[in-house]
């Protein structure tokens, strides 16, 4: 299938503001992380362009960060020759919710709701996602929803889902180390599938490291497949 990974992405995770600069998107994170601080490169950009772009990272007291997507291969080899690195490669995958055989979770194992609860706040905090990065969640726009999932009676996991044109997208899936692999990842899944369902998505995404090999084994398991990849280059 075929999403538009980005569109999904700005929408469902925002950065605080954007800004068009000659050829480039400069977006401010506010201390949101990389995907929200990430400058873009637009069409008609030279090599002789990219001091621009920096000079307004460094204005807005953020890294030297591009995203680059296949299609920017040319400005990733122009970032490669100024020093650039390549950090956290990340692939999308995307399914249509007709084509996911995911029975619903079990009774009072998951929990939708909006805003966050002290303990979904909690459980991001033990897992680094702090306050900023919350704040990414509240900017976004549109129908969305924090799903807790619960083990054995106790809180065990959490994750953010956002709607951008009947694409639902996770974010921030966390499960508490010591409640792993007793399937609250798997739940929290099915539940954010039947929550964006409800709510009129016709498909379910997510991002996720290219590193993060378990995490990618569950998602193809559960019939969701690459629909798309990027990475950052930083100085």
């Amino acid at each position: 299938m075929t999403i538009d990974l980005r569109a999904v992405m700005e929408a469902t995770w925002p950065a605080a503001a954007t800004q068009v600069l000659g050829p480039w998107l400069i977006r401010e994170g506010q201390g949101g992380g990389q995907r929200v601080m990430a400058t873009s490169p637009r069409d008609g950009w030279r090599p002789k362009d990219i001091p621009q772009a920096e000079a307004a990272m460094q204005a807005l007291q953020q890294p030297l960060i591009f995203v680059i997507y296949p299609e920017d291969r040319a400005l990733g080899a122009a970032l490669d020759e100024r020093g650039y690195g390549v950090v956290d490669p990340v692939v999308g995958y995307a399914a249509r919710i007709a084509d996911l055989s995911l029975p619903p979770p079990d009774y009072m194992t998951t929990f939708p709701h909006w805003p966050p609860m002290a303990i979904a706040e909690q459980l991001w905090d033990e897992g680094g996602i702090g306050p900023a990065r919350r704040a990414v969640m509240a900017r976004a726009q549109g129908e969305k929803t924090v799903i807790l999932g619960r083990v054995n009676d106790r809180a065990a996991g959490i994750a953010f889902v956002a709607l951008h044109e009947g694409v639902a997208m996770l974010h921030a899936l966390e499960v508490t180390p010591g409640q792993r692999r007793q399937g609250s990842a798997h739940n929290i899944l099915r539940a954010a599938v039947e929550w964006a369902l409800d709510h009129g998505a016709h498909s379910f995404s997510l991002v996720v490291t290219e590193a993060n090999a378990s995490a990618r084994k569950l998602y193809s398991s559960l019939g969701l497949e690459v629909v798309g990849q990027y990475h950052y280059r930083r100085k």
